[in-house]
């Protein structure tokens, strides 16, 4: 009976490791969408250029406000 148990645990465990690596990506994507949309939005300003690549996006989309202003800190002043 216990056996029947842990491999019950054992499944759900799997289940829920496989939902997490699966979605992952999704989650990188539509953060980099996210980010590229806030760099295009910058760049309209014209306060501030920074190329639109996808590590940009990713680190604007990630990290927020936060990233877009050490992005621009790096990319026009230390860089």
């Amino acid at each position: 009976m216990i056996e029947i148990g842990v491999g019950l645990a054992a499944g759900i465990l799997i289940l829920l490791a496989l939902k997490f690596f699966i979605a992952l990506p999704f989650k990188l994507i539509w953060n980099s969408i996210i980010g590229a949309a806030i760099l295009y939005l910058v760049n309209l300003t014209g306060l501030i250029m920074i190329k639109i690549t996808f590590i940009h996006a990713l680190i604007v989309g990630l990290f927020g406000i936060p990233g877009l202003i050490l992005l621009a800190i790096y990319l026009n002043f230390i860089k």
